[in-house]
């Protein structure tokens, strides 16, 4: 048994921020020198540095300076097929995808491509901070092998699997029902709940499976009930009428995933951004999750996700933050949060009266505030709970497995450091609320600059100082 630990300046969650209004420091711990104790990957004790050192005086220790350590970052929703496509002009949904991703996505046919593009898809997270992710494949099932072998390789904890699309899409690259099944089988027998691997079962999006094929989902959900569930949900206003076309008999989009049984634990739906208020209540009744992500929205011009009624506490929905890269137009979940800030501050001024007073909603108009509590919680605790995987990561409470990310509160574009001597007199957080105001800094004035360095089960993954590559060749 291998035992190390870490010192340094500490800061998870032990709540959701949104119960707390007024008060979300209650949510957060914050250990200003405190230590993580670490066995084969597992947190066995985490307290003050005063309260742990005489017990774990032996073991081996590493002490990480002037930086905040938080759990590792979580994405909900990324494409790892779409690492080459970032960038690419956007034009809106459905013409993207026939421009730029499909063509692409077909390419990871490919084994040596494949495996060339998970070397520089992880290289891109760890490098980010984000050490769990939710992730689409291809059509072809050599894509989804290379996710998880290289995962397996990394360590990571990823969930994913064979993304299914046999209508609305080039011949070139469709499957077929049957072929989506019997290959997800293989997939699931190979890597489901192997090491750190989950598996989702994965209709691309309802417009892109048909109706043979969204019953290949339900029977596999029913053959293999403890998997996930990942797909997309009303994100553009063309591809919702499309959906409803299709299946006329539906009243909505979520009534096309509850049609085949798919919608309840472990069922995520990406974007969200159209969805009514009923199917909020739906998704909140049936412990479904959402994911945020605000990036795409905004670069595809979808729309404006309501953080503020998916918060809402009559009808709270799980929930994760996604880059959905690349559409979303970084890798880092820090960058997600400066975009989801935007969007609520925009959704903020939508509500409290001063454009319509008619649409006046005082309280669901604060809901849509992303604080820095409110923000770390929901790519960290808050993001592990809305993936059904907090008893796994997302804190560093005991038994759970250490996975996270040392920050640099001076680093970024130019003017973020002096920015950063507004806080505790220049020095190193004191207080929660300092180590509160330091990661708003970080989210909105910094980037994936400040991820100074990723650790995977209590391993050093990336530093900034060192390449990801020479990394993992020396560890």
């Amino acid at each position: 048994m291998t035992t190390h630990a870490i010192r340094g300046t500490f800061f998870d969650f032990v709540d959701d921020p949104w119960k707390h209004v007024g008060d979300e420091e209650a949510s957060a711990r914050f250990v200003a020198d405190g230590l993580l104790v670490v066995e084969d990957g597992i947190i066995t004790a985490f307290g003050p540095y005063t309260e742990l050192s005489a017990q774990y005086g032996d073991v081996p220790t590493t002490h990480i300076e002037h930086r905040i350590i938080t759990p590792g970052f979580i994405d909900g929703h990324i494409h790892f097929p779409q690492t080459r496509v970032l960038g690419a002009y956007g034009l809106q949904l459905l013409p993207w995808l026939q421009k730029w991703v499909f063509p692409e996505e077909a390419r990871y046919a490919d084994r040596d491509y494949a495996k060339d593009g998970a070397t520089r898809f992880f290289n891109n997270l760890l490098s980010s901070g984000t050490t769990t992710a939710q992730v689409f494949t291809s059509t072809a099932p050599v894509c989804t092998e290379e996710l998880f072998e290289e995962a397996t390789r990394r360590k990571m904890r990823i969930i994913g699997g064979l993304t299914g699309i046999d209508q609305n899409a080039p011949e070139y690259f469709a499957d077929t029902p049957e072929s989506f099944y019997e290959n997800s089988k293989i997939l699931i027998e190979k890597y489901h709940n192997v090491g750190r691997n989950l598996y989702a079962i994965t209709p691309r999006f309802a417009f892109g499976s048909s109706p043979e094929q969204m019953e290949k989902c339900e029977q596999l959900k029913k053959e293999y009930p403890d998997t996930w569930v990942n797909t997309h949900i009303s994100e553009n206003p063309h591809e919702i009428r499309g959906v409803l076309a299709l299946h006329p008999e539906c009243d909505d989009y979520l009534g096309v995933y509850e049609k085949y049984n798919l919608v309840g634990p472990k069922f995520s739906g990406g974007h969200g951004v159209w969805l009514s208020d009923d199917e909020f209540q739906r998704i909140h009744d049936k412990d479904a999750s959402v994911t945020f992500c605000p990036h795409s929205n905004l670069f595809l011009g979808s729309g404006l996700f309501r953080l503020g009624k998916a918060t809402d506490p009559d009808a709270r929905i799980r929930m994760s933050f996604g880059t959905d890269m690349g559409g979303g137009n970084r890798f880092g979940m820090l960058a997600v949060l400066d975009g989801a800030y935007k969007v609520g501050m925009i959704n903020n001024t939508i509500l409290d009266g001063s454009i319509d007073p008619s649409r006046m909603d005082v309280a669901q108009s604060e809901r849509n505030k992303l604080s820095a509590y409110r923000a770390f919680w929901s790519i960290t605790l808050g993001g592990a709970e809305g993936l059904y995987i907090d008893d796994k990561v997302g804190s560093f409470e005991v038994g759970k497995e250490a996975d996270f990310v040392a920050l640099d509160w001076t680093a970024g574009p130019a003017g973020a450091d002096w920015h950063s001597q507004l806080i505790a007199d220049g020095g190193d957080p004191v207080t929660v609320d300092d180590a509160a105001n330091m990661l708003f800094g970080i989210m909105i004035v910094g980037d994936e600059r400040a991820v100074d360095q990723t650790w995977i089960m209590g391993e050093k993954a990336y530093q900034k100082s060192i390449t990801v590559e020479s990394t993992f060749a020396t560890a």
